[in-house]
């Protein structure tokens, strides 16, 4: 399983490198909103610090305009993908982009049949976000459990990245499903490492350790 982290600030996209937890990057408008400079340049940065798929969100409502975006951001450097909404349109460029060559990531994706519709129009990746279904009173781990049957079924390539990940329950649910990949915010990656047992250990190693240095 791979981890991509779902940020825009550089700061922790190397951090995440450099615990070896970051195969991709993920980002949308919001995060790169809250970083200086302008999108292509945090673009560009980002491509530097991690050698995967970094996606790039198209914000276009047209397939022209998509395809346009897509274009334009992938020549920012070669491991951008387009991020590109489920919609009719959407599709029309998923396709398009598919026989260009340009690797797309279809996002904002709430039930199998809109993984099942990306998957047939090329996308390389599917997001389906998790963490919004269970705001609204629905299970987003049986949505991601549903494509990656789906998905085997039919020996469909598109690979599903479990997004909108609130919580190491999350990732973890994700890796036993068997989902390709979980784009995980800085804070819950922080959070996979952590357990109080360790913590309380470690600090009983350490007043150990201090006896023996006092012999």
């Amino acid at each position: 399983m791979k981890f991509f982290i779902d940020s825009a600030n550089v700061q922790e996209i190397k951090k995440a490198v450099a615990m070896g937890m970051a195969d991709g990057v993920t980002t949308n408008p919001t995060l790169v909103a809250k970083e200086n400079g302008k999108p292509r340049d945090i673009y560009a940065a980002i491509c530097e610090c991690v050698d995967g798929p970094v996606s790039a969100e198209a914000v276009s409502l047209d397939s022209a305009g998509m395809i346009r975006e897509a274009r334009e951001l992938a020549q920012i450097h070669r491991n951008i993908v387009v991020k590109i909404p489920i919609c009719t349109e959407g599709l029309i460029a998923v396709r398009q982009l598919k026989e260009e060559g340009i690797r797309t990531n279809v996002t904002l994706v709430f039930n199998a049949l809109q993984a099942l519709a990306s998957a047939k129009a090329g996308a390389a990746f599917v997001s389906p976000f998790v963490g919004r279904l269970d705001d609204v009173g629905e299970a987003g781990m049986e949505l991601v459990e549903q494509i990656v049957t789906i998905y085997r079924n039919y020996e469909l390539p598109t690979q599903v990245i479990v997004a909108s990940v609130r919580s190491p329950m999350h990732v973890r649910d994700a890796a036993l499903i068997g989902a390709d990949i979980a784009t995980i915010p800085y804070r819950v990656i922080e959070q996979l490492v952590r357990h109080p047992l360790t913590d309380s250990g470690v600090q009983t190693f350490l007043k150990d350790w201090e006896k023996v240095k006092s012999r």
